[in-house]
């Protein structure tokens, strides 16, 4: 097939790790393997390497295309990252990696547990962001890259980006955070809850262990999906995309789709059921849930944020329309940094897409990241490091 990304095809990539992995719950994962996928050149001083983290339902596969025939195989972010992109692969060697407990390839609830010869299932371990870190942490190793020139992410991701800045301060020169959060608020918490309890209560989902029965909670994961799906967009542009159309042209008085916002959000949940893991979705809501790095430090979000390395440099990004992880939130991490002062750039675009626009075209937003990619650029040359 011809692809429509500016990288053409491309391919995953995995690694085994077999030293046990000990989780932010005391739990352990005797050994695993990361999905990823790569793309550009890592240059001579290894020093041109930017990692991208996924959010909630997004995997390895970052930008390009598969050579499967399939149209619909272009990477989440392919917009962002190619050449001549924003994250420009022509200067930058980009990592995407898959997260533990995802359901495209890394070890997750779908895989056979050492111990059972059976699939995981209920009993794969509960996994924190702090744990994806350290499971990149591990892949970066094994690549040879001691530090990064940037990591990156948005949402979910953007929370990954952030504990890189934390955890492995000395490891990355830029930090990019896109619509993200420290921590959830009681109603985002309350959102992911009903999601899971959709899931729980399905009849098919069986504990768990629904691969044992040779079934799926289809309709769990639908309304999940519908659940989700309302918050990543804002008001104003579901008024714009579907108002109160009426698919038929008038009420047809039962409970059925009547309205073309109603059709759309089964259309995305059955879609959704088709080809995400139930434990998977579990496992990923709880640990948006559980991320909050300031819990140890009081709730101080300037004294969390001191345990970032004083050169590293960062971005953050929100949507005026993003009620999910609204400015507020990115606000509040900015302040922390100046207060700590590290050196921040913010912007916030102003977007009808709500937190969905961290995904889609937008030139302002594509060209603060763009902006902000030639700085790093710039800041890799002046360290000697920039020639591939």
């Amino acid at each position: 097939m011809s692809s429509p990304s500016a990288l053409g095809i491309v391919h995953p990539q995995s690694m085994h790790f077999p030293t046990p992995l000990i989780l932010q719950s005391g739990a352990q994962l005797a050994g695993y393997t990361l999905m990823y996928e790569t793309y550009g050149t890592l240059n001579a001083a290894r020093s041109n390497a930017v990692l991208v983290c996924h959010a909630l339902n997004a995997s390895h596969h970052v930008a390009g295309a598969y050579d499967d025939g399939d149209a619909k195989s272009v990477g989440w972010w392919d917009n962002m990252v190619g050449p001549g992109k924003p994250l420009d692969t022509d200067r930058f060697f980009v990592i995407g990696v898959n997260n533990l407990g995802s359901c495209f390839g890394s070890t997750g609830p779908m895989h056979d547990n050492p111990a059972t010869g059976k699939p995981y299932g209920a009993d794969f371990p509960v996994v924190t962001v702090e744990d994806w870190v350290n499971a990149q942490a591990r892949l970066a190793d094994a690549l040879g890259i001691e530090q990064f020139a940037a990591v990156m992410g948005g949402s979910l991701g953007g929370m990954q980006a952030l504990a890189w800045s934390m955890l492995y301060p000395q490891r990355l020169r830029h930090c990019v955070v896109i619509a993200s959060t420290a921590k959830l608020s009681a109603q985002n918490i309350a959102f992911n809850d009903v999601a899971r309890q959709s899931i729980l209560t399905d009849p098919d989902f069986h504990g768990g262990d629904f691969y044992a029965h040779g079934v799926v909670p289809k309709n769990g994961l639908r309304v999940a999906r519908m659940v989700g799906h309302i918050t990543y967009l804002s008001d104003d542009d579901m008024a714009e995309k579907f108002g109160r159309d009426l698919r038929a042209g008038e009420y047809q008085f039962g409970f059925g789709v009547d309205f073309e916002i109603e059709s759309y959000l089964r259309y995305q949940g059955d879609k959704f059921s088709e080809y995400f893991d139930a434990n998977t979705y579990l496992l990923i809501t709880k640990a948006l849930d559980y991320f909050d790095p300031a819990a140890r430090f009081g709730g101080d979000l300037t004294k969390t944020l001191a345990q970032t390395d004083a050169q590293t440099q960062f971005l953050l990004a929100s949507f005026t329309t993003d009620w999910r992880f609204a400015p507020e939130r990115s606000r509040e991490i900015v302040q922390a940094l100046v207060n700590n002062k590290r050196r921040v750039t913010y912007a916030e675009i102003d977007a009808p897409h709500g937190h969905d626009a961290f995904l889609l075209e937008d030139p302002r937003y594509l060209g603060v990241v763009r902006a902000y990619y030639e700085r790093v650029w710039g800041d890799l040359n002046q360290a000697g490091g920039g020639a591939a």
